[in-house]
This record gives structure tokens, C-alpha cells and sequence, in this order.
């Protein structure tokens, strides 16, 4: 890690804040004037601790080389701590689906479910779950091309080691997978997939598919939407921590036409209702799903 003096970049503007860090627009001046983003990250917690999710992110993204993740092109420190110096992207799916004059078009909605299904596929491959996979943390370039952010929450997975336990405390509720609203630290990189299918209703239909406010909330909008879960397709359900805790009215779920009014194909459906899936062993893998006849 070199120590560039910070003359090498130019501060422009702060351009985001996020839990780990604030994100700031600036220029590279010895790569002609490139456009960088340069996030700023603590290296201790509040406890005085290294921060294991500053940790988490440099390694993910020196480790990942993909067209679809993130690029990080510098690390240099400063007073607080370490500052990232990332490829600059200029907008989020985020605030491309909250854009009223430019609704994302169904080519734009087929590309962008794609290039964030490889980008998973690539991370599951390399054996990290990331754990946040929302439309705030795909970043969107000038020419469209979407790439996975924010690796605060990415953790390598162990498939071979049954006893290891993961937080439950991850992933943003909204695309939060059930396994994990009910306590499970079991859970796998299912719980990405299921992320990511919230994700593609998300940009198909124009607002969250599942939007709880509370833990129990968002459990039950997903039982009211998909049905109540049966034991014959998730035995592994009356396992999971909290599954006693609480009792939700028996349901017999929407039909998936009725969630996608404005889907003319059964096939972009179909790849939703094969990714929100409640038994995570039955959700396709992002390799599966990236070669998922909506892409045809």
C-alpha cells in the first residue's frame, strides 16, 4: 500500500454517506484527471476495536476481479483511518428506480438483472456471501453497466463446515431472506438470492416487493404474499430459532400474476418465483439463474 500524499486527488464534493463510511467525488490527477470515488472508512470501531467490516471490505474487494464488482484502483491512509479509492460510478439502481421521468425500460431491466446475477455468480464462486444485495448498493455507470458495491456486510462461506454460525443481523430488511427473519445463523449464499429476486420484482414492478417496517411486519407481508410456508417444501423450518416465537394467520398467498400487473412474459416472472423461494435450497443458484430463459 503506498502513501500517496492526498495532492494526488482532488476533493469535488461528498457524494453519499453510508454506515461505514462517507463517500466523496474527486479527481485523479496523475491518471489524467480520472473521476474516482474515494470512500473514507473508520479503521476502529466505536469500541476501539479494528473494524472487522473495514476489514471485510478491502479484502472482498482485492480479492474480486470482475467487469460486475466494484473496482478498487487505491488504498491510502488519512487521519481517521483508510481511504478507498474506487472506480466512480455516477448512480445507483436505487435512484434509477426512484426516477419518475426515466422509468427503466424492460431491455434496462433484462441487463441489469443480468449483470448483477453474474456479478453474484462470481462472488458465490469465490466462496463470499455479500450479504447487502439491494438496489443501494448496485452502482450504475455513464454506459449502463452495473456493478455490485459495499462489502461492509461479505463474509467467505463455509459450505463444508455445518457448525459455523453467521449474524443474523444482515442484510437490509426489505431484502432480508426468511430463514434469517427467523433467527436462522445456519444460512447460506441462498440468502443472496433471495436479495436478489426482491431485487428483479423490485425493477419490474416499480416498488418493493416486501416492504416491513419490522422484523414481524416484513414476515408477515412475505406470508401474505406467498402463502404460508409448508413443512413438506421446508421441514428445516421448525428448526430455525424464532420459528415458535410467534404465530402468523394461515394464507393462501397472491397469485404472481396479480404482483406484476404490467408483465406481459411468464418468463420474468418465473424467474422471480423461482429465486423467492422460501426454502433456500430450492432458490436457484446466480449461475442458474443468469442462464434463466428470460435472458434468451
Amino acid at each position: 500500500m503506498e502513501d500517496y500524499a492526498p495532492s494526488r486527488y482532488k476533493m469535488l464534493e461528498k457524494i453519499g454517506e453510508g454506515v461505514h463510511g462517507c463517500v466523496f467525488k474527486a479527481l485523479d490527477l496523475q491518471r489524467g484527471n480520472k473521476e474516482v470515488a474515494i470512500k473514507k472508512v473508520a479503521l476502529k470501531n466505536k469500541f476501539g476495536n479494528i473494524s472487522l467490516n473495514t476489514l471485510r471490505e478491502i479484502k472482498t474487494l482485492q480479492l474480486c476481479k470482475n467487469e460486475y464488482i466494484l473496482a478498487i484502483l487505491d488504498i491510502y491512509p488519512d487521519l481517521i483511518g483508510l481511504s478507498l479509492v474506487l472506480e466512480y460510478m455516477p448512480d445507483t439502481l436505487y435512484g434509477r428506480l426512484k426516477s419518475e421521468a426515466n422509468p427503466l425500460s424492460r431491455q434496462q431491466v433484462r441487463n441489469f438483472a443480468l449483470m448483477m446475477l453474474k456479478g453474484i455468480a462470481y462472488l458465490h464462486e469465490a466462496g463470499i456471501m455479500h450479504r447487502d444485495i439491494k438496489p443501494a448498493n448496485l452502482l450504475i455507470s455513464d454506459t449502463d453497466v452495473l456493478k455490485i458495491a459495499d462489502f461492509g456486510l461479505a463474509r467467505l462461506h463455509f459450505p463444508d463446515e455445518e457448525s459455523r454460525l453467521y449474524s443474523p443481523q444482515v442484510s437490509t430488511r426489505w431484502y432480508r431472506a426468511p430463514e434469517i427473519l427467523w433467527g436462522s445463523q445456519k444460512y447460506g449464499p441462498g440468502m443472496d438470492m433471495w436479495a436478489a429476486g426482491c431485487v428483479v420484482a423490485e425493477m419490474l414492478r416499480g416498488v418493493p416487493l416486501f416492504a416491513g417496517t419490522t422484523d414481524i411486519e416484513q414476515l408477515a407481508i412475505i406470508i401474505r404474499t406467498l402463502g404460508s410456508p409448508r413443512l413438506n417444501e421446508w421441514p428445516d423450518l421448525t428448526s430455525l430459532p424464532d420459528y415458535n416465537k410467534i404465530g402468523f394467520p394461515n394464507s393462501v398467498g397472491i397469485n404472481w400474476e396479480n404482483l406484476f400487473p404490467s408483465c406481459t412474459h411468464a418468463v420474468e416472472i418465473n424467474l422471480v418465483s423461482n429465486l423467492v423461494v422460501y426454502n433456500p435450497k430450492n432458490r436457484l443458484s446466480a449461475a442458474e439463474a443468469a442462464q434463466h430463459d428470460y435472458f434468451r
